[in-house]
């Protein structure tokens, strides 16, 4: 039995839009169409479906989730391989979430003894963050992709580590920012936006709405929403209207 579009986005949480689209692009084409015009999916699409979900839930973009479904021949493979990734993927967020307690810890102890924090390793502050993610996830950019793509490439491997820790340091401040009760238009969390505003347009001038559309990329992204959430619950959408309140107050 077959299923129309309609209940498929409904049971998915994915929007007939969406649906569509990947049946334009080849990805998903459905088991059937109606004389109506109307999609319908049968089991092996949405067994696909939940391929192609997983898959972008670990932060792949649309081609590369083609090129690997078009790749597999067995679908209990695939499903083994995916379960792999994600079993992955969750050992890294459990990880980067060890990390990031043990630095709110770490800053808790520091405050109450009225001295400042001291990291013997430094790079524990990192554990389970993958530079890489970031850069990934600009597909959705791709004029901004191509400029990160090109400084990467003349970066040493150093220099990279250093920028990725400065963009962990941003994220871990504007936590503390959300924590403490400051809203997304407050002077404090204005000054930390300023700051990656100006860190992000070295690469390239960015208008008021193209930086909307990155704030919101980062609850709409998947690796993104993981990427925040892991530092804290909520941070995403912060980020997001932060940046939204940033673009309206400084850049309109």
């Amino acid at each position: 039995m077959d299923r129309p579009i309609a209940e498929v986005a409904r049971m998915s949480g994915v929007t007939a839009r969406t649906l569509r689209h990947y049946d334009e692009i080849g990805l998903l084409p459905p088991a059937r169409i109606g004389a109506n015009g109307h999609r319908h999916y049968g089991e092996r699409q949405l067994l696909l479906l939940q391929q192609i979900l997983v898959l972008r839930a670990l932060g792949l973009g649309l081609e590369d989730i083609g090129r690997i479904l078009a790749e597999q021949v067995d679908e209990v493979e695939a499903l083994r391989g995916h379960l792999g990734r994600l079993l992955a993927e969750r050992d890294r967020l459990d990880t980067l979430a060890a990390t990031v307690s043990r630095t709110i810890a770490e800053l808790e102890q520091s405050r109450k003894d009225g001295v400042p924090m001291t990291v013997n390793r430094p790079e524990n502050l990192f554990e389970g963050i993958r530079p890489e993610q970031y850069q990934d996830s600009l597909r959705d950019f791709p004029e901004h992709a191509e400029q990160v793509a090109r400084r990467v490439a003349g970066m040493s491997p150093e220099d990279v580590e250093a920028g990725q820790r400065e963009r962990t340091a941003r994220m871990i401040r504007l936590a503390e920012l959300m924590t403490a009760g400051h809203p997304a238009d407050a002077e404090a969390v204005r000054s930390e936006i300023d700051d990656q505003y100006r860190a992000l347009t070295t690469l390239r001038p960015v208008s008021a709405e193209e930086y909307r559309e990155i704030g919101r990329s980062c609850v709409d992204n998947p690796a993104w929403r993981t990427a925040y959430e892991a530092v804290a619950p909520g941070l995403a959408a912060f980020q997001r209207d932060a940046m939204d309140a940033y673009a309206t107050g400084r850049l309109a």
